[in-house]
């Protein structure tokens, strides 16, 4: 009998504990005055490679569903130059080569230099290759390293980065970045802010952005999305087609999962499975968007990839007063299928702050049953904004109050993330502030798998319940 009394006493404490406590976080740091401006375009941050007609603004991101290829992507800014890519897995050792594409396109008065993607497929997981763009001395060499087979176990770093820029404050955040020794970028949007400048300036600002980046980008994927600061509509200007300057330089592995547009699609990265959503493209019931997500999400597979992240531009919940309620529209299309499918984290950019949320749900509400707020909800997803990259517009300082109780931590800081995944179980994730120049790790969490850690945590109740039973049963 006192084992039974034990055994409840434990069964109302495994109870009591699993109820989360909400107690949310307002940061009392104030970011110190840091000029939000753009760098010169004669600063050493975006110099020019030497030599005639050198590659520059060289970015590479994943190629195919599985991480077996990469898209290069780079610009000879005279003439259209060779579009081979040689590579190989020794340093000088070039065994194989790629053939590429070349284009170029006006903005404007303004003309691009000639664009060059490359896909280069066909190679092994785990595995560092070199590779070599452009021809004689004016060559250049790069190198990668191929994600794990994709496998529920498998180990991975990503970074997490959002409305960059081009600023000094974009310059810490890209630093503190790469020290974070991660293996791969997920963008949430808002790249070069180009389209703050004028007429021929939209095309020279996105020139010194890829080569401001190119010290990551050239290393490892960065696997992009689009913001409302890539549309650049300019009828003044006789540009009215959105996203041209971005498509034109920036392509995605979107036919790799099935989508009719680079502005949407899927990867499969060791054991992440990523889907890019664009918030500024329609979504809404029988568009393109919508159908392919619908499919998509019935291709996840939780026994090879276990973790689900999805990126988008606009954050579905947002207690800053900067662009709040913007992604409602989107919330109710898509939150009730997010906690159908177990997703585990949705990173988002768009506002200027950071903030973290809890798992926290609104699908009951409609306008008729009055089920007007938030509640807790263990199957939803994390929530993260990291619209802090440190673009000129600054920060977004005026958060809501008070705190409402589906958001854990917030603070007007410049910053990045990272997501370590540990195992099919269990990820460690990071936001780290620039403070002055300085990365300060503030806030982090263990993220439990919706799928898998829920999994074990429910056949440990019942094992424990039935163990409970059994010995009722034979007092």
């Amino acid at each position: 009998m006192q084992r039974l009394l034990l055994h409840l006493v434990l069964l109302a404490s495994f109870v009591f504990l699993s109820r989360d406590v909400y107690a949310g976080i307002t940061s009392s740091f104030v970011r110190s005055e840091f000029p939000s401006v753009d760098i010169p375009p004669n600063h050493p941050a975006f110099a020019v490679p030497k030599g005639h007609n050198a590659p520059q603004q060289v970015h590479i991101t994943q190629g195919d569903y599985d991480g077996k290829a990469v898209i290069i992507s780079w610009v000879t800014p005279d003439e259209p130059g060779s579009s081979h890519v040689q590579f190989g897995t020794s340093e000088n050792k070039f065994q194989s080569s790629a053939q590429g594409t070349v284009s170029n396109y006006t903005f404007g008065e303004y003309k691009s230099g000639y664009i060059h993607h490359c896909l280069v497929e066909g190679l092994e997981h785990s595995t560092k290759y070199y590779y070599r763009i452009g021809s004689g001395d004016s060559s250049r060499e790069f190198w990668f390293e191929t994600p794990p087979k994709v496998g529920p176990d498998a180990t991975y770093k990503f970074g997490i980065i959002g409305d960059l820029g081009q600023t000094f404050n974009s310059l810490s955040t890209l630093e503190h970045y790469i020290e974070s020794e991660a293996q791969t970028v997920l963008f949430v949007g808002d790249l070069s802010y180009a389209d703050r400048y004028q007429y021929t300036d939209v095309g020279l600002r996105w020139d010194t952005w890829a080569r401001f980046v190119e010290r990551s980008t050239a290393y490892q994927p960065w696997i992009w999305n689009t913001g409302n600061h890539e549309i650049e509509y300019f009828p003044y200007m006789g540009e009215v087609v959105p996203f041209k300057s971005y498509l034109q330089r920036y392509t995605t592995p979107y036919l790799a999962s099935k989508s009719t547009s680079p502005l949407w699609y899927a990867i499969r990265r060791a054991s992440a499975h990523i889907i890019v959503l664009s918030s500024y493209s329609p979504y809404v019931k029988y568009t393109p968007q919508y159908k392919w997500l619908s499919d998509e999400l019935l291709r996840v597979d939780r026994e090879k990839t276990p973790w689900l992240i999805v990126l988008m531009h606009v954050p579905l919940y947002n207690s800053n007063e900067a662009h709040f309620m913007e992604g409602e529209s989107m919330r109710v299309v898509y939150e009730s299928w997010f906690i159908k499918y177990k997703v585990d984290v949705i990173f988002a950019g768009h506002v200027h702050a950071y903030e973290r949320s809890y798992r926290f749900s609104n699908v009951d509400y409609n306008i008729t049953t009055g089920n007007r707020y938030p509640v807790a909800d263990k199957s939803a997803p994390v929530y993260i904004t990291v619209g802090d990259g440190g673009n000129q517009e600054g920060l977004a300082s005026r958060f809501r109050d008070p705190q409402p109780e589906y958001s854990a931590f917030r603070e007007a800081s410049y910053g990045h993330s990272t997501l370590e995944i540990k195992n099919r179980t269990h990820a460690v994730y990071h936001w780290n502030r620039n403070d002055d120049g300085k990365k300060v790790a503030t806030d982090s969490f263990v993220l439990h798998n919706q799928y898998w850690g829920n999994n074990r945590r429910r056949r440990k109740l019942k094992h424990f319940l039935l163990t409970v039973i059994d010995e009722v049963v034979s007092i």
